[in-house]
């Protein structure tokens, strides 16, 4: 049962896509879905508006509340694109759909950028079991190393639809540097986190993918041979991410 559930974080009004199982049961587990940085005005492969689908996939076949949600300055959602806005924001809804009346359990994926702040939110809550990460990166040393171009992209993407945002460049431009998900993942050593990336990912180095790894532990990390970047839509991808969610729910029932 599809619905949209609007939340505020930091006094901005979120917007999100919730998908209730039609079952009996009445704890379920619950999965936030974490899109990533949208590639121009239309969001792109990776960006939100190709999650309410899986969403409703991952809800309907595998029993789970799904939740997607639509991050600072993307669709219907208030405010503009910070680093930290988005981290602050995935780590409310979170806390939203831990509240959710039928949820026991909260798990995060997340895909691109989104991969990497799920790890980070994880590592600052108590309230995730696993996380898993597509094609995400390790961390924003690409985007800190030319933070005024992320500008201008975040402009035409339209996750910055304020001219006069930010009103401190450089603070906006230091979570780049600050926020890693190759430093928070050792964090989320007792919890299990599923790595996937493409060998051919042109955006996001499958050597990243082996850095978060390493720098876990423990990881159950597939790549993908062949694959790009854009895992939302390999089913080959897809059926890994199902097969660790049904693993998932099984193990810790």
């Amino acid at each position: 049962m599809p619905e949209t559930f609007r939340f505020q974080s930091e006094g901005l009004q979120l917007s999100s896509h919730l998908e209730i199982p039609d079952s009996e049961e009445k704890v379920l587990p619950g999965v936030l879905l974490v899109h990533g940085f949208p590639e121009g005005p239309g969001g792109g492969a990776n960006s939100a508006s190709t999650l309410p689908e899986l969403a409703r996939r991952i809800s309907s076949e595998m029993g789970f509340v799904t939740m997607a949600p639509l991050l600072r300055g993307t669709g219907e959602s208030e405010g503009c694109f910070s680093l930290s806005g988005w981290l602050t924001d995935v780590q409310q809804a979170v806390i939203e759909l831990k509240n959710h009346p039928r949820v026991g359990q909260v798990w995060l994926v997340g895909f691109g950028s989104g991969g990497a702040i799920s790890i980070c939110a994880a590592a600052k809550t108590s309230e995730v079991q696993g996380v898993g990460a597509l094609a995400a990166p390790a961390d924003w040393s690409a985007w800190a190393a030319s933070p005024k171009r992320l500008l201008i992209h975040a402009r035409r993407a339209g996750v910055i639809p304020d001219p006069n945002f930010p009103d401190d460049f450089d603070s906006w431009s230091a979570d780049l540097k600050l926020i890693s998900a190759e430093s928070d993942i050792s964090r989320l050593s007792g919890m299990s986190v599923l790595i996937v990336h493409g060998t051919e990912d042109d955006v996001v180095s499958s050597l990243e993918a082996r850095a978060l790894s390493d720098a876990h532990g423990n990881t159950d990390m597939r790549l993908i041979e062949g694959a790009g970047h854009h895992l939302r839509h390999d089913p080959r991808a897809i059926a890994i991410l199902l097969g660790w969610l049904d693993k998932q729910r099984r193990v810790n029932k």
